[in-house]
């Protein structure tokens, strides 16, 4: 069974983020989007400190969506450089594992 990853990801606010991780889950690119509002960043940018308050989104798909997700991500965020970042997921219970592959595998 192909590999399960988690990308993780930032957003500006919760309506970008929502309407995002809807789109992410109707294309099939994942089966689940955990979004978690109420981060604070302080990361640097354009040479100078910034701080940001931003949303924390979880994208729970399949190694071979990855690449989608990425360009999915890029298509619908406000960010010039969003932060994206594939993790691979080293131990899964199988049939969590299985329901992920499946709803990531059906045609859109």
């Amino acid at each position: 069974m192909e590999r399960a990853v988690l990308v993780y990801t930032t957003w500006p606010s919760i309506v970008e983020a929502e309407r995002a991780g809807r789109a992410i889950v109707e294309r099939r690119l994942a089966a689940c989007v955990n979004i978690l509002p109420g981060m604070l960043s302080h990361y640097w940018w354009e040479g100078k400190i910034e701080r940001a308050e931003e949303v924390v989104m979880f994208i729970k798909t399949r190694a071979g969506r990855a690449q989608a997700v990425r360009d999915a991500i890029k298509e619908m965020h406000s960010y010039t450089t969003p932060a994206m970042m594939v993790l691979p997921l080293e131990s899964l219970d199988p049939d969590y594992h299985r329901w992920i592959v499946t709803e990531t595998s059906r045609d859109k």
